[in-house]
């Protein structure tokens, strides 16, 4: 397969929505229960770090930031949304995706990346692992689908090698 990584833009949202909703619909990938419209996604995440893997007018997955608070001593940490549309998992693509975003992240000064995983997702689990992300801890029971069903949640970091 032969794609490319790029940023991500407006006009790619169609697709990006699409593959969120199917990683929603896995009822393990995240706890929302729709894609949010453009505008709203637009506003939750950092500007400068969203990527989408590109295989000419085709999206296979995408990833981005978000920030973790909006107080100025976490303007470095931020949280870490991937998903990689069904036909393309397992390709390696996760992993250029990831590799690229920790890449860009610390190009614009980003020192903590994180990200909680529900516990039943192990691709995504091993995904972070294999980026150089380390288990940190898990939290119990975290969030109920509208499907009655609880989930713990894996927390997982990674800090960059420009942090002393």
């Amino acid at each position: 397969m032969d794609y490319k990584v790029e940023v991500m833009k407006a006009s790619d949202w169609t697709q990006v929505a699409k593959i969120y909703t199917e990683g929603i619909n896995t009822k393990i990938a995240t706890f929302q229960s729709e894609a949010p419209s453009w505008e709203e996604w637009n506003k939750g995440h950092c500007e400068s770090c969203r990527l989408v893997a590109r295989d000419g007018d085709i999206i296979l997955g995408w990833a981005a930031l978000s920030p973790v608070s909006s107080r100025c001593v976490y303007a470095g940490v931020a949280e870490v949304s991937i998903y990689i549309g069904k036909q393309y998992q397992g390709q390696k693509v996760g992993t250029t995706l990831l590799d690229k975003l920790i890449e860009l992240s610390e190009e614009n000064g980003y020192w903590t990346l994180q990200s909680g995983i529900i516990k039943e997702n192990t691709s995504s689990l091993n995904l972070h692992k294999k980026c150089g992300f380390r288990e940190i801890g898990y939290r119990e029971r975290l969030g109920k689908m509208n499907n009655g069903k609880w989930h713990d949640v894996v927390l997982v970091e990674r800090r960059s090698k420009l942090v002393g």
